[in-house]
């Protein structure tokens, strides 16, 4: 975080001395992934916290509301873009692309080693590979902006400036409106991609037979990666006493291998 944040700021810093809105927006680029570390290290601090008796579930929806927050500002940030962009467009601007281009190769260099911290611990923790892949998009994009600066050395198309600033903003106004959409889906409680109750039931029933109903099936994420579910389960009878414990063990272990769903409440009748 500390290294892409300082990046980021002097990505700010060169963008406004040679006059590049293509480091600007890259440098907004960059703050999409430095909120993207931001996260993780925030669902690691709240995952830490301990919960009471008004909290049951902690402060895991803190990253949420931050990832909420963040994403409205992120639109804004987009918005002001495009519109200079196109500005730039009709009315191109000088660009200082020897300068430009060394503030790329810093952004790029510092990109490749940031990668190359989080590439061990993404292996076996879905939360850190989130941010190695923010990463390595971070990384494509200070490619495309050297290559930029580059040709505007050359060339002295200083038009190519605001068209790649304008596709950087079109990159970050997706993310931002996945990051949106992703928090306010999790806020309004919604069962999480790939484990809606529909699919959840029919799996259940066919890969086990005892179950006779499935009512009052309720799926929702409490925070990034960490789903709950409850329900009541008709059995047929007759069953014993240790058949529904070892169905109910069976239930927990389908619908966490399949569904990826951790905590799980479910009342037998």
């Amino acid at each position: 975080m500390v290294i892409t944040g300082a990046v980021m700021v002097i990505e700010v810093v060169g963008g406004l001395l040679t006059n590049s809105l293509a480091l600007i927006s890259d440098a907004g680029h960059m703050f999409t992934h430095f909120l993207a570390l931001a996260i993780s290290l925030g669902a690691i601090a709240c995952a830490n916290l301990p919960t009471c008796h008004h909290r049951t579930f902690g402060f895991y929806r803190m990253e949420i509301l931050a990832a909420l927050l963040n994403s409205l500002f992120l639109f804004a940030v987009t918005l002001w873009i495009m519109i200079e962009g196109v500005r730039r467009i009709i009315r191109p601007a000088a660009v200082l692309s020897l300068q430009m281009l060394g503030v790329a190769v810093i952004g790029l260099i510092v990109n490749l080693i940031t990668a190359w911290i989080l590439r061990e611990a993404s292996r076996g923790d879905l939360n850190v590979k989130g941010a190695f892949l923010h990463m390595i998009a971070d990384t494509l994009s200070s490619i495309v902006i050297v290559f930029g600066a580059a040709v505007i050395y050359f060339t002295n198309w200083n038009i190519i400036d605001p068209i790649l600033s304008i596709g950087i903003a079109l990159v970050i106004l997706i993310w931002a409106w996945g990051l949106f959409r992703d928090s306010v889906n999790i806020l309004l409680e919604a069962a999480p991609r790939g484990a809606n109750t529909d699919e959840v039931s029919e799996v259940l029933m066919k890969e086990i037979p005892e179950i006779k109903e499935i009512t009052d099936l309720h799926i929702w994420t409490i925070t990034s990666n960490m789903h709950s579910m409850t329900a009541h389960i008709t059995l047929r009878e007759p069953f014993q006493k240790e058949e529904a414990k070892a169905t109910l063990s069976r239930i927990k272990q389908i619908v966490n291998e399949r569904f990826d769903v951790e905590h799980t409440t479910i009342e037998i009748e």
